[in-house]
């Protein structure tokens, strides 16, 4: 257990890491005013209009760096300090949750598969570690390396699988709503080229909260794998 101590304490500190430089990045570009003087619920508005997207609303929705697509109620929602700032990071936020509408609008291969796999996750994420450690507890306990204990271990492993491949679909999914925002932003002129090197930085990092959660995800299922599957000739 030592190990896995050390491997989630690893994780949490690079993710922390990154996570504060995110947020340290979006403070940065939330000084670079935008020219054009759009707030970012304008600038998520005219994205959508430019993508003849019109059964999206944009709104309002309380915290900091809270911002996300709802493919259910088909909603742009954008955190307090993107929707009515007119700042690079808000333009860059607004954009990158636009392009997550205009995949679902295209059927976006990728956002399909996350789409399908969110009511899986949310039931199984929450429980496949306890599931997995029950399951060696119990192979521990009767000295049996087979039999129900494995099996349950087994079973907290598909479901820990499940939130892996989750984090990793995710991935695509991010970078590429990144990329379409940034392209939009480029190609109606939206911002400066000081603006656009801001809303790019941002959104790079931004990305890399999602690549680190992948890492964190997958390692634990792979010490995990081991936990259950190395002490079996």
């Amino acid at each position: 257990m030592m190990m896995y101590y050390i491997l989630i304490g690893a994780i949490a500190l690079v993710s922390w890491l990154v996570s504060n430089q995110l947020k340290s990045k979006f403070k940065k570009y939330s000084q670079v005013h935008l020219r054009n003087g759009m707030s970012g619920a304008e600038i998520a508005e005219k994205m959508l209009n430019d993508h003849g997207i019109y059964d999206v609303k944009v709104i309002s929705t309380p915290g900091m760096l809270t911002d996300h697509y709802n493919p259910k109620n088909k909603t742009v929602n954008l955190s307090e300090g993107v929707y009515s700032q007119r700042n690079a990071a808000a333009a860059a936020v607004a954009a990158h949750e636009c392009g997550h509408a205009v995949q679902h609008a295209q059927a976006y291969e990728w956002l399909t598969m996350r789409s399908k796999l969110v009511p899986v996750v949310s039931v199984t994420s929450g429980m496949s570690t306890w599931i997995v450690f029950g399951g060696i507890a119990l192979m521990a306990a009767t000295g049996v390396t087979g039999g129900i204990g494995f099996t349950i271990a087994v079973i907290g492993l598909i479901m820990m699988g499940f939130a892996t491949l989750f984090s990793f679909i995710t991935l695509p999914v991010e970078y590429d709503a990144s990329k379409r925002a940034l392209v939009w932003l480029k190609q109606k002129h939206m911002v400066s080229q000081e603006e656009f090197s801001g809303a790019e930085d941002a959104l790079k990092w931004a990305a890399r909260t999602y690549l680190v959660a992948a890492v964190g995800a997958l390692a634990s299922l792979l010490y995990w794998g081991l936990q259950v599957f190395g002490g079996r000739d």
